[in-house]
This record gives C-alpha cells, structure tokens and sequence, in this order.
C-alpha cells in the first residue's frame, strides 16, 4: 500500500492503526532502520533495542518490526513492554547501537507509532534520520542479508533502571506524604509502584490497570480536562502532591495540594535549582515558550541558563552540544544527562522533587506560591493560511523590542513577552504569552491575537 506520508512527524513516525500504520509499514520499517545504523556504523551484526507500550495495535506491529530488523541481519534485543524512559533506559546502559520504541505516546487509542534512536539513546529527529527513513521506505528495495539475525529477550531492565535511578536521591529524606498519581491506564504505574514501594510516602493509584483503549480518560495530563479526576482526588483525600503522567511514561505534571496544576516553569526552575546543587555552575536548558521563572531560578542558585528550541529530540541534542546536565520542556518531558546518555528520567524526578518537599516547612502549595510572579496565557492555537506572513507582521508591529527568532519569534518587552511558533504538521500557529500582571496579560494576550487573525 502507498506510504501516508503524513505519519513521519519532527520527532517520531506515528498515525492512525489500520489507516496510516500497519504491519507492512512497520516490516519496511525494520529493514529500512537496520539498513540506516549499518550504513552509520559501517557494522551489520548490530543489536538493537525493540520495546512496546500497553496498546492493542502495539503487539502485531512489534512482530512485524522485529521480522523486518532481523531480515537485514541485525540482532533484536526485546525487552518486552515497557515505559518509554524505561527503553531509553536499555538502549542507553547496555551500550546497545539504538532501538525502536512502537509506541503512540499520549495520542488517542486508534493512534500507534515508532520512536528511534542511536546509541546511548540519542534522539533521531526528521532532520537527523526520519527523513532518509522515509526515503527508504518509499523506495522499498530491500536486499535480504545472509544470515539473519537473532531475537534475545532481555528481561530486568526497569529493575536495573530502578537501581541506577535511586543513586540519584536520598530515600530516607522522604517524609511520609500522601501522594494520589493518575497514569491513564498507560505506562507510567510500571515504574511508579517501585518507587513507592521504597520509600515512606503513601500511593494513592489511579488508572493504573494497562489498558489500550483509555478507558478512563485520554493520557494528555498536558490538557487540562484530563487532570480533573486528579484534582478532585487530590482535594477529597487530602493529598500533598497529585502526579500526571502520559501515555508512554515520559511526559509528567504535578498538582499541588489544593488541587491546582503546578505551573511547568516553576517545577522546571524549582529542578534546576535541586541539580544545580549536584552540579553546581552547570548549563540548564529549557525551551523558548515563556517560563521566566526558569531562567530567574537557574541564575539566582549559580546555573547558565540556555534557551532552546521546542521538541523532545531538540532538547536533548542541545544538551549534549552544550555538555548541559538538566533540561526541562513546558510539555512535561524533563532530561538529566547522565554517563549513560541524555533522556527523560521520570523516577530520578519524582524522587528529587519528593525529597525537595519533604524538606519544607508547610504545604506544597505555599512553597509554589514564592514562584509565582508572572500570568500566563496558555498555549492557544490558531490556524492560519500563512504562517511565514504572521512572523512577518509580528516582527513589524513590535519592532522596538527585544527580538528572537531561534523557534517562531519571541518579542520580549519588561512587562510581558511572548513566542509564536509554526505547528509542524497544522496550518497552525502556537502562541504562548506571559506578563507581570493578569491585566497585562490578557491585555496584551488579546492584542496578539488580533494581530494573527487579522
């Protein structure tokens, strides 16, 4: 069948299970990475990482996956269904050459995709590798190798990620605070329960039954409707803390104790702050959508803040050009850079962040209050029928500031700024703007918008 050529997104393949992405794709597929490391390595006999999240689609596409990498000669390490840090995790500590992750993140249950890496886990974005990815499968010429590979079930990798990941908090700091986590019947309670299981807190579970077809709610805590259930969880218990967290594992949101979601730039700051400790004087990187706070924490605890573009893979890529050690995205991802390699390392999080809490005197949400100095407006979508135009009439109408076109524009005035970046697959624009007042905020949130539309 034609390739949909839709489905090879900046950072990852995904589409729609039966309609885009089936079990002839994900064979081309296998072929078509096995042929791309040999090409990079100038090595056939490599062994890459295949792992699945909880979705019914995922099993059928694995197989396929794995038949198509081992036709080319390469080995298949299987590590069965995981979370998605938990495959970095095996990619990167058992200095295998890369893997592939079938998963569709936090999309809808029909949804399914691949993930891909390099060696110590290194992100493979659309610049970097989808695209020749691709072109292979378009072209689909593929030469059977000699001898075909192996499959080598490797079990005990969350196990070994739970080891390594608890040298990086002190256990026993922990206090015995209430915590309610919702993981939408995704990935996320494989490696919540470990944790709770070893230190002093209380779990309060939520969805933490696998299930493909999300029955309780779609596993985007980045949306708000779907943190509701939470929210009233968290108030109705009495709860300290409330842990969101998406469909794969990597993505996390908090809520604090009165049931309000912790702003992403005040967690990302508050996280500098804690691996600055570890680290001081390090490079911390988070993404060009308004955050100030972050940039205020990392510089008054000693850090050299750096700005980067929005996307996962992005990140991570500019954490090791930069030799950064903690990286944190509005999205919820958040990366430490480890001996291992760079990627999201939600057990070290949520031990830090426990621990930091457990130090303080009085709720958590007293404690997030001190950080919250600026209103922002959200993340709002607008489509448009020309994007480049939009930068265009930005730039002209805000000329006197302080400009930055690293992602879409940013315009910084000392009373509020802002980012328009393009969507990479919509005719969309997403606006994110922040101000030292709520009035400003709306004021100026307003005055963008009809710019944009007009």
């Amino acid at each position: 069948m034609p390739i949909n050529q839709e489905i090879f997104k900046a950072y990852d393949i995904r589409g729609i299970y039966k309609k885009s992405i089936d079990e002839e794709l994900s064979y081309r597929l296998g072929q078509a990475f096995a042929e791309l490391r040999q090409e990079e390595t100038k090595m056939e006999n490599l062994n890459i990482v295949v792992a699945g999240d909880m979705r019914n689609s995922t099993p059928p596409l694995k197989k396929a996956l794995i038949k198509g990498l081992t036709f080319k000669g390469v080995n298949v390490i299987d590590i069965d269904i995981v979370s998605t840090p938990t495959f970095y995790f095996g990619v990167a500590y058992f200095d295998y050459d890369g893997g592939i992750m079938v998963s569709a993140s936090h999309n809808p249950a029909q949804w399914n995709g691949f993930k891909l890496t390099r060696e110590h886990a290194k992100p493979i974005s659309y610049t970097t590798g989808i695209e020749t990815l691709k072109h292979k499968l378009n072209k689909n010429k593929f030469s059977k190798t000699q001898t075909p590979g192996k499959i080598i079930k490797r079990e005990n990798v969350l196990e070994k990620q739970v080891t390594h990941d608890f040298n990086f908090f002190n256990r026993s700091k922990i206090k015995p605070l209430k915590v309610a986590v919702d993981t939408a019947n995704g990935m996320g309670a494989q490696f919540i329960e470990p944790i709770f299981k070893n230190i002093d807190a209380h779990l309060i579970s939520m969805n933490f039954k696998f299930d493909g077809s999300f029955p309780s709610h779609e596993a985007d805590p980045i949306k708000e409707e779907n943190l509701k259930d939470l929210k009233k969880k968290v108030v109705k218990e009495k709860c300290d803390l409330g842990i969101a967290i998406d469909g794969d594992g990597d993505r996390i949101f908090f809520v604090d104790d009165k049931g309000k979601t912790i702003n992403q730039s005040i967690i990302r700051g508050i996280l500098a702050k804690i691996f600055l400790q570890d680290k001081p004087g390090s490079k911390i990187c988070y993404d060009v959508r308004p955050g100030r706070i972050t940039r205020e924490i990392i510089e008054e605890n000693g850090g050299i803040p750096i700005v980067t573009k929005v996307g996962h893979s992005l990140i991570k890529q500019k954490v090791l050009d930069e030799g950064a050690y903690f990286a944190g995205e509005s999205s919820g991802h958040f990366f430490l850079n480890t001996k291992i390699g760079c990627f999201e390392v939600p057990i070290i999080i949520i031990g830090k962040l426990l621990q930091e809490f457990s130090e303080i005197n009085g709720k958590i949400s007293d404690y997030i209050s001190l950080f919250k100095k600026y209103y922002h407006s959200g993340e709002i979508n607008m489509e448009v029928s020309n994007k480049q135009l939009i930068f265009k009439k930005l730039e002209q109408n805000y000329q006197d500031a302080n400009i930055n076109t690293l992602d879409g524009i940013t315009i910084e005035y000392p009373e509020y700024w802002f980012n328009v970046r393009e969507s990479n697959t919509e005719e969309k624009v997403r606006l994110n703007l922040e101000a030292i007042s709520k009035r400003k905020m709306k004021e100026k949130t307003e005055e963008v918008i009809k710019i944009i539309k007009g």
